[in-house]
């Protein structure tokens, strides 16, 4: 006899590398910006940002409850889960812990928009309930960069939401994009993405290199002319700039998605020197094959 699977998915899905081992519940469908130049997740029709109805994800909720066991872990997906009101949230955790007590930890990508959206007594409500980590792809901290990506934050907007999750006990991951400026912006999308990160200290930290899996064209058209993609080389030094530049207390740094073509992990600061070697090292190779050596990029 078939039986339906507990959850329902309007693919293609994504997620954090971290939560491979996570539950998905697909609290919305796509992402509510959707504007952004360098990112392709959302752009088939079938993604179009639409909240999924409350009573099929409470009931999906529940029949996870019922026949799953044992599930630690969940991610609330697409795009921006946090783009959902508070009191949508509230029911949405307040049934997971209902059906599934044993999660220790819920979880969801962020729009530093929508953290505007809530208040701080709301915030520390739905980490009461649960919601332990926000994923924020803040791409950069130079405002140039942001508006020339249709990026719709700001350094300010960015930061402001990533002091208001700690203040509320939520713990924050937030991701830089090596090569978003291209060489004409590379030095300053380093220096104002390590001032962000300084000025939040966020508990986590990822790096991926700028890659298209379907072709460059509608980036290119956005950026604009003063647009010159980054060499190896290039991506090597702007990580070295933004690396040497960062003042971190206790933050664990992770460069190994696929596009890097660069692998970097270590806790900052205590391993800064380590990393700094390490990339050191790998510019040097760079240099010894010519300004305008690129390795293949994942997706390029």
């Amino acid at each position: 006899m078939y039986i339906a699977p507990p959850v329902h998915y309007i693919e293609p899905l994504f997620r954090p590398p971290s939560e491979a081992d996570s539950l998905i519940l697909q609290v919305t469908n796509g992402c509510s910006w959707n504007e952004c130049s360098f990112c392709e997740m959302y752009t088939q029709p079938q993604k179009k940002f639409k909240p999924r109805s409350e009573t099929e994800v409470l009931a999906e909720i529940q029949r996870c409850g019922e026949t799953l066991h044992n599930v630690r872990r969940i991610f609330l997906a697409d795009g921006d889960a946090m783009v959902l009101s508070f009191r949508r949230l509230e029911a949405i955790l307040q049934a997971i812990r209902t059906y599934l007590p044993s999660v220790t930890r819920v979880s969801s990508y962020c729009l530093p928009q929508n953290i505007a959206n809530k208040t701080p007594e709301q915030l520390q409500a739905l980490r009461t309930l649960g919601l332990s980590l926000v994923y924020i792809g803040a791409e950069s901290g130079d405002n140039t960069v942001l508006q020339k990506v249709r990026k719709s934050e700001t350094f300010a907007s960015t930061r402001d939401a990533i002091l208001k999750l700690k203040a509320a006990g939520i713990k924050t991951s937030v991701m830089i994009i090596n090569g978003l400026g291209g060489k004409q912006y590379s030095e300053q999308h380093a220096l104002a993405s390590a001032e962000l990160i300084d000025a939040t200290q966020p508990e986590y930290l990822a790096t991926l290199a700028l890659f298209f899996r379907y072709g460059e064209r509608r980036f290119t058209e956005t950026f604009g002319e003063d647009y010159t993609p980054c060499s190896t080389l290039d991506l090597f030094t702007e990580m070295q700039t933004f690396i040497k530049h960062l003042d971190l207390q206790q933050t664990i740094f992770r460069s190994d998605h696929i596009s890097n073509n660069l692998v970097l992990k270590g806790v900052l600061g205590k391993d800064k020197a380590k990393l700094l070697a390490q990339i050191q090292q790998a510019v040097a190779y760079a240099h010894s094959q010519g300004p305008n050596w690129h390795l293949p990029v994942y997706g390029g």
